[in-house]
């Protein structure tokens, strides 16, 4: 809940960018947006708090939505996005009222997911990175194909080859698919 008012103030200033410029981010550019560690963000050590992180990052996804389009054809579409994995690795902490620069891209897709990457940035130096492994749904069910999202989108020129530790990653951390069973046995 505490995000939500951060994430309604991304939107709103990511819609006034798109109407002042006239024009879209290209989906495979880099979107930036200036955040500030708040009190609501801490733990108790008194810089952020590792889960945070990840929450924080959902903020750059919001803005890059909205500065490219998808979220206008997500809502014509009834399409929604679902994160299916996500790994983060963390350089430097963010302490209490420290100005950032979160940066968010779109790094490549396979036939199954997109992948974004987030970096927390200050002063032109990583903090911290994600990698988010995230899959377009329909509301009516299924998976939204990449070649209708490309078609709405426009396909999206000059995104690098998503590196192969990415792929393998995603492959290592998969859970099994919602029609297998997954029980918790610990070994």
């Amino acid at each position: 809940m505490n995000l939500l008012w951060r994430t309604l103030l991304v939107i709103a200033r990511a819609r006034r960018s798109v109407r002042r410029s006239g024009k879209r981010l290209p989906p495979s550019a880099v979107g930036r947006i200036r955040l500030t560690t708040l009190p609501t963000d801490i733990d108790i050590l008194k810089h952020m708090n590792n889960g945070r992180y990840l929450s924080v990052f959902d903020l750059g996804r919001w803005d890059l939505l909205v500065r490219t389009g998808l979220l206008e054809e997500m809502n014509t579409h009834g399409w929604y996005p679902v994160v299916s994995s996500e790994t983060v690795t963390f350089r430097k902490s963010l302490n209490l009222w420290q100005r950032f620069e979160l940066e968010t891209r779109l790094i490549g897709h396979d036939d199954r997911a997109l992948y974004l990457e987030h970096r927390a940035v200050v002063r032109g130096e990583i903090y911290a990175r994600a990698i988010i492994r995230a899959r377009m749904l329909k509301r009516s069910g299924g998976t939204v194909d990449h070649d209708e999202l490309f078609t709405a989108l426009g396909y999206p020129e000059g995104l690098p080859d998503v590196e192969s530790w990415v792929h393998e990653w995603a492959a290592a951390s998969a859970l099994p698919s919602q029609r297998r069973p997954a029980p918790s046995v610990w070994d």
